[in-house]
């Protein structure tokens, strides 16, 4: 039986990752989210839920679907908010109107609670 040396076993698995790198078979799919409506959100919607309320069994109060800023009034406190925009479109959540100040951006496809006192605008994008 062949003897082989620490480092041909560790030169072999480091050019089986690159090999598997080049051809994409190690590579991350872009983000997409899912293609069904969860607990209300419809695909292709960024949606926020009402203060302090579960998501689960609780109609979301705000639904944005089209591209462009969204002024928020009268949100205080802390609310689910999901990004369920497809073919990667992006939903950020801005301190300013109209989508000024500093805006941050929701991941795709993951409940996030959010502290909305600060938000004053939503923008959706390509």
């Amino acid at each position: 039986m062949a003897r082989t040396s620490l480092r041909t076993k560790l030169a072999a698995v480091a050019a089986t990752g690159v090999m598997a790198l080049g051809t994409g078979v190690l590579a991350a799919s872009p983000a997409q989210a899912s293609e069904g409506t969860v607990y209300g959100c419809l695909s292709g919607e960024a949606c926020i839920w009402p203060q302090d309320s579960p998501a689960a069994g609780v109609a979301p109060t705000h639904h944005f679907s089209r591209a462009g800023s969204y002024n928020l009034s009268g949100q205080e406190g802390w609310h689910w908010v999901l990004n369920n925009q497809t073919k990667n479109w992006k939903f950020k959540l801005c301190t300013g109107w109209k989508g000024g100040g500093t805006c941050t951006s929701m991941p795709i496809d993951e409940f996030v609670p959010v502290d909305l006192h600060p938000i004053n605008s939503v923008v959706i994008s390509e």
